[in-house]
């Protein structure tokens, strides 16, 4: 599934009656089972982006659009966000079956698709446990399983290894490039952080400070598969720089605005 981002603009009115303008005519297309990273200063737009993607946030001029067919079952989007955001008392298996619950998955097949992706990240053996007893790596990989299990044409992520440790982060990265190798998924991936666009992406979509405008689509010539071997490559580090130049100065702008 393509997904093409055609001159979207967001407006806000504040509780104080004032406009904010939150994006200004952001123009990007996101090729079939491309891996692509959306990036820029805090306050920039990048999840107002991604929400209009998901159809949370209506445009204010602008559209998106999806080419391509959508085979049986399939939906347009799912959304991995920051937050682990499941329900702490239903079970591995019962947050992974909710989406398809809410689309009225027979039992018996969302037990199934549900029990697929669970092994497919690594959770199989812990069906039955709760999110309290669960590490964060975990919980988000129930997240991704329970977004993988809706089989989305587009699967979206808003930062959702953020609320992770370093360690656990490098992981995390590494089993979702390995689940992305499997499904060829078209993923869109808003980040802060350049090393993990530059270490994930095929390309890297950098906005400006508010209100967020495209300043560059940065291509990663790096091959996959990838492992953490790469961090030390000259391509990936000469990329990293790259779009550093261009973002330090519009973080800068962004940090004294705040």
């Amino acid at each position: 599934m393509r997904v093409v981002i055609d001159s979207v603009s967001k407006t806000y009115i504040d509780r104080n009656g004032h406009r904010v303008d939150a994006l200004a005519g952001v123009g990007l297309a996101v090729d079939a089972e491309e891996f692509v990273a959306v990036l820029g200063p805090s306050g920039c737009g990048k999840s107002t982006l991604l929400n209009i993607v998901a159809g949370l946030l209506a445009p204010t001029e602008g559209g998106v659009y999806f080419e391509g067919p959508l085979a049986r079952g399939e939906t347009p989007t799912a959304m991995v966000f920051q937050e682990f955001a499941l329900f702490p008392w239903r079970t591995v298996q019962a947050n992974v079956e909710f989406g398809l619950e809410e689309a009225g998955v027979e039992r018996l097949e969302r037990g199934r698709r549900a029990r697929a992706y669970i092994e497919l990240t690594g959770l199989g053996g812990f069906e039955a446990k709760y999110p309290h007893q669960l590490s964060g790596g975990m919980r988000q990989r129930v997240g991704i399983a329970r977004a993988l299990a809706v089989e989305p044409a587009v699967l979206l992520m808003d930062e959702p290894f953020s609320a992770l440790d370093a360690q656990t982060r490098q992981l995390m990265q590494e089993e979702l490039l390995s689940i992305w190798e499997r499904t060829r998924k078209t993923i869109i991936y808003v980040t802060h952080n350049i090393h993990e666009a530059v270490y994930m992406a095929d390309r890297v979509a950098v906005l400006s400070r508010r209100p967020g405008r495209l300043l560059a689509e940065i291509p990663v010539e790096l091959k996959r598969p990838r492992t953490d071997a790469v961090l030390g490559d000259p391509v990936f580090l000469q990329t990293v720089e790259r779009i550093w130049t261009l973002i330090k100065g519009q973080a800068q702008e962004a940090l004294r605005e705040s």
